[in-house]
């Protein structure tokens, strides 16, 4: 067998393997098993029901409150922080436009030099020029799945950052809507505390027109100023944390506090509740809440590594290939010759690299990817177990707080009844002052007591709902990204494709 043969056979045996090589070395991701509730703990309870298309996608709605419903719209478009969640995604994207770059020529590199060169010889060659220019390129094929792999946990991982996006943006909203009703909370305890301080001041004056008549003693007077100043010192503090949330706000709707004026958040009551709350089938939090999926992208991401890892076991297979043009002026030869045909030369063919001996590095590697993969498993599952603990604590938290309130609220009129009666009775000279200051104070706790365990439920609801993961939806259709920031990053730098939406 002749040289050429020889070569062409090579090559030939060479080309049938690359092209036959379409081995994955590594595991196949599959979705881990996780131990999932049958049902929940208050299933038989009328409050919940089995959640609608709608009531899903923008729960704050059943609330019937344009505000709340202005409130979550505006946090979606202006919030910082969800806006930089979504460049991580346009992140994501590039660097898996990265990774595919892989499955082509690795190598293509274009060359040149020219450099003085001093030599030994003849004093009129001792010293000359030389220069070159050439094409170099390479492609290792990707026969083990490598390069495949590499795409698969880049994928997995963009998918990864949008779940972690919409895991954000289920957050951002029930923290806007439960900061919203802890504004109204407060709103109404205010009320409250100013209705019944003006009822105390009243009071105040009838006691001392009594005792400027002498029918009481000074003790009813100062009982009387007491319970006023107590229910009046109540207000500040109140006052305080109004404004402490309402600054909170402010932060998720991206703004600054001074910017929360009448326009952004006009007085208002606390909305009606709805009798019924959205909840579903436990499989159905595997679907909807971000925070499963995201974990469930992030042991893809990981199993692909270990793909990658193990193809370091076997031996690489490049293609390379060079051309270029040299001349040197030394003697009767010129630069200007450099791109005569007999400056020209070539060099192409296969290559082959194996890292021997390296076996105890390689493996241990392997062995450390696939230890991260078992961890992120491990961290799927209790991510669902979690989520099947938020949403029972969520239900029996809301189902208790409603019994409560109900309570209360029988309370609150009985409170009312009792301090109309013993003011009755003071006036008439049945009772003490000292009855009337336990009645009113009395309703006084009451009132208040029921205020906050009203604001509870709602902030109840919004933690059920946020619970089974509901609310994302919303960001479909929608650009992670908003128009400005585009358009600076456009100018700045070439995006191509890669900032529209929706994801290719």
């Amino acid at each position: 067998m002749n040289t050429v043969c020889f070569r062409s056979y090579v090559y030939s045996v060479f080309v049938l393997l690359l092209l036959g090589g379409c081995a994955m070395v590594g595991p196949d991701y599959q979705t881990p098993e996780a131990k999932q509730p049958t049902g929940w703990s208050v299933d038989d309870t009328p409050l919940f029901k089995k959640p609608s298309k709608d009531d899903s996608i923008a729960w704050w709605t059943l609330f019937n409150d344009p505000v709340l419903d202005q409130l979550v719209a505006t946090a979606f478009e202006q919030n910082l922080e969800l806006h930089s969640s979504g460049l991580r995604i346009m992140e994501a994207r590039a660097q898996l436009g990265r990774v595919k770059g892989n499955m082509y020529p690795q190598v293509q590199e274009m060359n040149g030099d020219l450099f003085s060169i001093g030599a030994t010889g003849p004093a009129d060659n001792r010293y000359y020029n030389a220069g070159s220019i050439g094409f170099d390129a390479a492609w290792e094929m990707d026969f083990w799945g490598k390069f495949r792999r590499g795409i698969e946990s880049a994928d997995a991982n963009l998918l990864s950052t949008v779940a972690d996006y919409d895991d954000l943006l289920v957050s951002l909203t029930a923290e806007v809507a439960r900061t919203y009703f802890a504004i109204r909370t407060q709103q109404e305890r205010i009320d409250l505390a100013q209705k019944n301080a003006e009822l105390q001041q009243r009071s105040l004056q009838l006691v001392i027109l009594q005792f400027e008549a002498g029918t009481v003693t000074e003790l009813d007077v100062l009982q009387a100023k007491t319970l006023l100043s107590s229910t009046l010192a109540t207000i500040p503090n109140l006052t305080a944390s109004l404004n402490s949330f309402r600054y909170g706000l402010a932060v998720l709707l991206g703004m600054l506090p001074e910017e929360m004026d009448a326009t952004v958040l006009p007085p208002g009551e606390m909305p009606q509740l709805s009798t019924k709350i959205a909840v579903g089938m436990p499989a159905e939090l595997l679907r909807r809440r971000p925070d499963i999926r995201r974990a469930e992208m992030q042991a893809a991401a990981q199993s692909a590594q270990i793909g990658i890892a193990r193809a370091e076991l076997f031996p690489s297979f490049t293609l390379f290939g060079s051309l270029g043009w040299s001349a040197t002026d030394r003697g009767s030869n010129d630069l200007g010759d450099i791109f005569d045909a007999n400056s020209f030369s070539y060099s192409f063919g296969p290559a082959f690299q194996w890292n021997l001996f390296n076996y105890g590095r390689l493996k241990n590697e392997v062995r450390i990817q696939d230890a991260r993969l078992q961890q992120l498993i491990t961290a799927y599952q209790n991510t669902v177990l979690n989520a099947a603990r938020e949403v029972e604590d969520a239900m029996q938290t809301l189902d208790q707080a409603i019994k409560e309130a109900e309570l209360l609220k029988q309370g609150v009129e009985t409170s009312r009844r009792s301090t109309e009666l013993s003011m009755l009775q003071y006036k008439e000279g049945l009772a003490d002052y000292q009855r009337v200051l336990d009645s009113t104070r009395s309703l006084t706790q009451k009132q208040d007591q029921y205020a906050q365990t009203k604001g509870n439920i709602a902030t109840d609801m919004v933690a059920l709902y946020k619970a089974v993961g509901g609310g994302w939806q919303i960001r479909e259709g929608k650009p992670y990204v908003p128009d400005a920031v585009k358009d600076t990053m456009e100018k700045r730098t070439d995006w191509g494709r890669l900032l529209e939406y929706p994801l290719q």
